[in-house]
């Protein structure tokens, strides 16, 4: 039985409103120390994270487990617990996606929940204060940006394309003329979010990223009209005991087979 018909209609609209709700005020939280030269450790050496990532996931943690304390969670800026892989549903979150744009005084940065059951996100909210939208979706029930169903674009005869160089490159020549490169945007999940509201086409996603980073960005994506795909052609699975992906392809029509094959011929090492 597919997850949304395990999910009452009333149930999905509760979760959905605690994400928006929790994700609006962690956003507040995030926009108080934006632009105010926060904290900044480094994670593993190489990943930056701020005072203002551990404020906004703190929050969240409180205030979502607070009124589902049966649900599993993970989140980029928690020590994973496996306990939560015996929760039927868990919260996927990421306080701030794209902390990197946030310490430099970007926009496009995004406060991402998700609920997932079954590997599947049955509600998905992308909070990008600083910009003033706020991204939502439900599974068979569209996408939407600040209350205006949004849709992937038609395929005119530019396309706008994100991801990294290599990728791109590998494009086939007859479409390479076609494509205009877009500047590196920091947080994934609003790429991709772009591509749902029809500003961008298509975006390659290097190996590595997390649960967190796509897990509600991806059901927006999906009810916009496009999907986010695997080197094996599928849609990634979420909050499993694996929480890391290879390469990915977004977009949609014939441009995403396209970004698929490109993927799928990559060497898996």
């Amino acid at each position: 039985m597919p997850a949304l018909d395990r999910l009452t209609s009333s149930e999905a609209r509760d979760d959905l409103a605690l994400l928006r709700d929790a994700a609006r005020e962690a956003g507040v939280i995030a926009m108080g120390y934006f632009g105010n030269n926060p904290q900044v450790w480094m994670k593993g050496g190489t990943s930056p994270v701020s005072e203002a990532d551990h404020a906004a996931d703190a929050y969240l943690r409180e205030t979502l487990l607070g009124a589902r304390p049966d649900y599993g969670w993970l989140s980029e800026e928690t020590a994973d617990d496996h306990a939560r892989l015996s929760a039927r549903r868990t919260f996927v979150v990421d306080p701030i996606d794209g902390t990197r744009g946030f310490l430099d005084g970007l926009h496009s940065w995004c406060v991402s929940v998700a609920v997932v059951e079954d590997g599947r996100s049955l509600a998905g909210v992308l909070e990008c204060p600083a910009k003033h939208e706020t991204y939502w979706a439900l599974p068979g029930e569209g996408a939407y940006l600040n209350d205006k169903r949004i849709h992937v674009r038609a395929l005119g005869q530019n396309v706008d394309i994100g991801g990294p160089k290599p990728l791109v490159d590998l494009m086939p020549e007859v479409w390479q003329d076609r494509l205009r490169r877009t500047a590196y945007i920091p947080s994934l999940a609003y790429r991709l979010a772009m591509i749902a509201a029809g500003k961008l086409d298509a975006t390659f996603v290097k190996p590595s990223a997390h649960d967190w980073d796509i897990a509600a960005a991806d059901l927006i994506l999906t009810e916009s009209g496009g999907a986010l795909l695997d080197r094996t052609g599928k849609p990634p699975r979420y909050a499993g005991e694996v929480i890391n992906h290879g390469a990915l392809a977004a977009g949609s029509g014939e441009l995403l087979g396209v970004l698929a094959g490109v993927i799928a011929g990559l060497d898996e090492g």
